[in-house]
């Protein structure tokens, strides 16, 4: 498999590519990384260094791996946060490039724009972005429950409500959505769901909720769901594994006292995971 991942890079810490390749890589993909921007460490820390790239050079790049005739061979294209407006374009169209040299070819978007307790933190222009033009030639979208409303301009916090805004987000365009983080009231305590839903059915994973804030770990999330489930079409199951590589993950990074994902440090989690979750069936 080999997936054209554009997404941001930082030199110090996991986020965008520089969460999402390596995983990728243990699980046997082969991933052509093309950079958004190129930051010292993830904008969380207040301050950074480093340029955001110009859309016209993101696009060079991806046409010089076209020159290259890779396109008919790239299974996904996955994208992820995007600094700045232009940087849509560059997807859309990479997207209608890659789908013509290979129509099997799928795109996997994870909508990032905010969450709900720090609301929306990209560029206003962002989420209206994403809503009209960008999820609605997406394949797969990952988003979290917060971006889930907001694309769908609804309010989901039970499964019956988040299965709406699911379906309501798959009737405009991608087949697939996985809402990486279901908060609902009547939940056991001290627990986050995710949930997928398919043209198959849809699917609930429980985890235990760790104490934590972990950027990058949603960038991880999108990629190892997407690669799982393009190679067996089995939302149920690549759901289940990446519930179980993701906790693992965390788990280990929470144990190290570091801000940083423990990204390497937990590699065999991704190779082999311990399947310590189940997804039920909730449609």
């Amino acid at each position: 498999m080999k997936i054209l991942s554009i997404q941001s890079a930082v030199a110090f810490g996991h986020v965008g590519n520089s969460a999402a390749v390596f995983p990728l890589q243990r699980i046997g993909v082969e991933v052509l990384p093309v950079y958004t921007v190129n930051f010292s460490n993830h904008t969380g820390y207040g301050a950074w260094r480093g340029p955001m790239i110009d859309p016209s050079d993101v696009s060079e790049v991806i046409a010089g791996i076209e020159d290259r005739g890779v396109f008919p061979q790239i299974d996904v294209v996955l994208s992820g946060y995007q600094g700045g407006e232009g940087i849509g374009d560059v997807i859309i169209d990479t997207v209608a490039r890659v789908k013509a040299a290979n129509p099997r070819a799928i795109y996997s978007c994870d909508p990032v724009m905010g969450n709900a307790k720090s609301g929306c933190f990209v560029a206003p222009a962002i989420p209206i972005l994403l809503r009209e033009r960008v999820v609605p030639v997406a394949d797969i979208i990952t988003p979290n429950q917060f971006e889930l409303g907001f694309l769908t301009e609804t309010d989901p916090d039970t499964i019956e409500s988040t299965l709406a805004s699911a379906d309501l987000a798959r009737a405009m365009g991608p087949s697939t959505v996985l809402v990486t983080s279901v908060e609902r009231p009547d939940r056991e305590t001290d627990t986050i769901e995710m949930m997928v839903v398919t043209d198959a059915g849809a699917w609930i994973v429980q985890t235990p909720q760790l104490p934590m804030k972990a950027n990058g770990s949603g960038d991880v999330t999108a990629a190892l769901f997407t690669a799982h489930f393009t190679r067996t079409g089995d939302a149920a199951d690549a759901l289940a594994r990446t519930a179980s590589s993701v906790f693992d993950l965390l788990t280990k990074t929470l144990e190290s006292g570091e801000r940083e994902l423990q990204l390497v440090e937990s590699q065999e989690f991704y190779a082999n995971p311990q399947m310590q979750f189940t997804s039920r069936q909730v449609r």
